[in-house]
C-alpha cells in the first residue's frame, strides 16, 4: 500500500481559514509532549510561553518589539512568495541593511550632526537590503540559478561581514576589546513612540507596511501580477508580464524591507553594532508568512503569536530550565504543521494498492 495526493475539488474557505489554527494547536501539544518528556510540566511551561507575557505589561511591550521586525521581514517575503520565488536570504538582507545604515551612524559620531542623520540612515538600510535582495535575482534571471541556495549561502556572507567589521575597523575602542562599535549619538537613534516605553517607532513601519502591502496586493495591477505570475506563470507571460521584471522587483522590495527591519533594530532597540544583532528574524520571518497566509492581516497575528514565543522562550529557559533551542525547534514545529495543515487543506489523501488498484 501507498498513498497519494489528489487535488479536492471545492476547498471549504473555512478550512483554509482554520488550518493555521488547527496548526498552531497541534504544534502546541506536540511541544507539550517533548516538554513533557523532558520531565517539566506542559500546564507550567504554558502558564510561562504564553500567560505570563500578556498579563505583563512589561513583556507586553516586548511582544510589539520582537514582533516588528518579524512583521516587516513577512510582508517582505510575502511579494516574494506570491510570485512562487523564494527568498531565503532575508536574514542576509537584515544585516546588510544594519550594516550600511549603521556606517553613516559611525561616520557621524561625536559630530553632532543634525536631524537628517537618522532618515538618512533608514534610506541607506533599505537600500543595503534591497541590493543584497537582488543578487540572486540577477543570478536567477541572468544564468538560471536557483534562488533558495544563492539567497541562503548569501545569509553566511552577511553574517561573516557584520562580524570582521565589528572585530576589525569598526570596533570600539574604548570598549575593552569587545567586539562591537561605539553606541550610537542620539541622533543615530531611532527614538520610542513613547517616552518611558520600549517600543520604538519601527512598529509603525511595520504597520505602514502591512496598511501598503495589503493595498497594493488586493487593489493594484502589480499585486494581479504577482498572483498570475505564481498561479500561472505562462498565462503571465501572454499577458505580458516579464518574468524578469517581476523576479526583480520583488526581491528589491523583500530586501529592502528586510533592511529596513535590520536598521531599525540596531538604531532603536540595540543601539550599537555587535556581532549578533538578530535571533534568527529573517528565517522565523518564513514561518510568520506562511502562518499569515500570505495576508497582510494575518501576518500581522502570526507576528504576535510567533514573537510571543521568542519571550516565552527566554522565561522557560530561567524558570523552567529549559533550553533556549527549544524555541526554535518549536517554531521549525509550527512550520511544519502549517505546510501539512495547507497539504491537507487542499489534497485528499488516496491509498493506493501495490499493483495500481484501490
Amino acid at each position: 500500500m501507498r498513498f497519494e495526493l489528489t487535488p479536492r475539488t471545492n476547498v471549504s474557505p473555512v478550512m483554509r481559514a482554520l488550518a493555521p489554527v488547527a496548526a498552531f494547536i497541534v504544534s502546541f501539544l506536540i511541544a507539550g509532549f517533548v516538554i513533557w518528556l523532558m520531565g517539566r510540566s506542559p500546564i507550567a511551561a504554558f502558564e510561562v510561553y504564553v500567560t505570563q507575557p500578556l498579563s505583563d505589561p512589561w513583556s507586553l511591550q516586548e511582544l510589539l518589539v520582537k514582533a516588528t521586525p518579524l512583521a516587516l521581514i513577512a510582508i517582505g517575503l510575502s511579494y516574494c512568495f506570491r510570485a512562487n520565488l523564494w527568498n531565503i536570504g532575508a536574514e542576509g538582507q537584515y544585516v546588510i541593511g544594519a550594516v550600511l545604515g549603521s556606517w553613516l551612524a559611525l561616520r557621524t559620531h561625536g559630530t553632532e550632526a543634525g536631524l537628517w542623520v537618522l532618515p538618512l540612515m533608514l534610506l541607506l538600510g533599505i537600500i543595503g537590503g534591497a541590493l543584497y535582495g537582488l543578487i540572486p535575482a540577477f543570478l536567477k534571471t541572468r544564468f538560471g540559478v536557483n534562488e533558495i541556495l544563492t539567497s541562503l549561502m548569501l545569509v553566511y556572507v552577511a553574517q561573516l561581514i557584520l562580524d570582521y567589521l565589528v572585530r576589525g575597523p569598526w570596533r570600539d575602542p574604548k570598549g575593552f576589546n569587545f567586539p562591537q562599535s561605539v553606541t550610537f549619538d542620539p541622533s543615530a537613534t531611532l527614538p520610542p513612540i513613547l517616552e518611558a516605553g520600549r517600543v520604538h517607532y519601527g512598529a509603525v513601519f511595520a504597520a505602514t507596511a502591512i496598511v501598503l502591502t495589503a493595498v497594493i496586493l488586493g487593489r493594484t495591477l502589480f499585486g494581479y501580477r504577482l498572483k498570475l505570475t505564481g498561479d500561472a506563470p505562462r498565462a503571465a507571460r501572454f499577458a505580458g508580464f516579464s518574468s524578469k521584471a517581476t523576479t526583480m522587483s520583488v526581491f528589491a522590495i523583500s530586501g529592502g524591507l528586510a533592511g529596513l527591519a535590520g536598521i531599525s533594530e540596531v538604531s532603536g532597540q540595540i543601539g550599537q553594532l555587535q556581532p549578533s544583532i538578530s535571533p534568527g528574524y529573517g528565517f522565523t520571518a518564513i514561518t510568520v508568512a506562511f502562518l499569515g497566509r500570505l495576508n497582510p492581516i494575518g501576518i500581522l497575528v502570526a507576528a504576535l503569536v510567533v514573537a510571543l514565543t521568542f519571550i516565552g522562550g527566554e522565561s522557560a529557559q530561567i524558570m523552567l530550565k529549559l533550553p533556549l533551542d527549544l524555541t526554535q525547534a518549536f517554531q521549525g514545529i509550527l512550520l511544519l504543521c502549517v505546510l501539512a495543515a495547507d497539504a491537507l487543506v487542499s489534497y485528499r489523501i488516496r491509498f493506493v494498492a501495490r499493483g495500481g488498484g484501490k
